[in-house]
């Protein structure tokens, strides 16, 4: 099976968040180039200091589903959408909102506090998924780092490849005109990197956030009949020997029951 018919087919599963995330954004900058575009950019861009921040609080969120020209959509979705569906292939489904929040929200911060520390630079407001975007092409990229990929031009690629790329052009782009921008990739891409360390330390930062606001089950008691076919959740460490091997030789590597195992894996991630 083709790289794009695999990715046609993970993308068009109906627990997938990737639509969810592109249709918001979409929608947005729909709203944002009628006559309400100057509203949207001053009550939905994440302002450059603390001080007009209290102002908005909002906009640490509103300013990742916020753009305000077609081609930084387009490239931003595009991204997204290409390594979006990598990071379900292997996490499931339930994480890449959280993540996308995340990575957007730790790069405001550290817009915030550039534009603070640098008083040069005041008077900026930014818009963009950039920096959830940078979330999740990191996360996907230290999950898998030698999952390949086809990048127009450049060919055949590892995805640490693609990662390592945008990370330079970043911290080259900070001495540039939008060195706020570049700051808030820098920050995506951090915790990106630090919430898949941490995954696979055991601490998953996304699920225990989500736990907060689940109202706590009550005991159940129920019969188990030893005789029913079920569907069993791998060993954690079989899980990883296989992410391993995905990480030495790729995915298409994988032998039939390597790839059940995956499925059921992430299944059980889902339930």
């Amino acid at each position: 099976m083709s790289f794009l018919e695999n990715t046609r087919l993970r993308t068009t599963k109906p627990d997938s968040k990737l639509f969810l995330l592109i249709g918001v954004n979409v929608v947005v900058f729909l709203l944002a180039i009628t006559p309400a575009k100057q509203i949207i950019a001053s009550y939905f861009a994440v302002p450059g200091g603390f001080s007009a921040l209290a102002i908005r609080p909002w906009t640490p969120i509103t300013y990742m589903f916020t753009h305000l020209n077609f081609f930084h959509l387009l490239y931003n979705m595009l991204w997204l959408y290409w390594m979006g569906q990598i990071f379900e292939e292997f996490l499931g489904y339930k994480r890449t909102v959280g993540l996308y929040l995340m990575g957007g929200l730790t790069g405001a911060i550290f817009y915030i506090l550039l534009f603070t520390l640098l008083p040069s630079f005041t008077g900026r407001i930014m818009v963009g998924a950039s920096a959830s975007v940078m979330a999740i092409i990191v996360a996907a990229a230290t999950l898998v780092p030698n999952y390949k990929i086809s990048v127009i031009i450049l060919g055949e690629l590892s995805i640490k490849w693609v990662a390592i790329l945008f990370i330079v052009l970043s911290f080259l782009g900070l001495k540039g005109a939008n060195a706020g921008g570049e700051i808030a990739h820098l920050g995506g891409a951090l915790i990106g990197f630090i919430y898949i360390k941490q995954l696979q330390r055991g601490n998953d930062w996304i699920e225990s956030l989500s736990n907060i606001f689940k109202p706590k089950r009550k005991l159940k008691v129920v019969s188990t009949n030893n005789n029913r076919s079920v569907s069993t959740k791998p060993r954690q460490d079989e899980v990883d020997e296989i992410l391993d091997k995905i990480s030495r030789t790729g995915y298409d590597s994988l032998n039939k029951h390597e790839k059940e195992v995956l499925f059921r894996a992430s299944k059980h991630e889902e339930n």
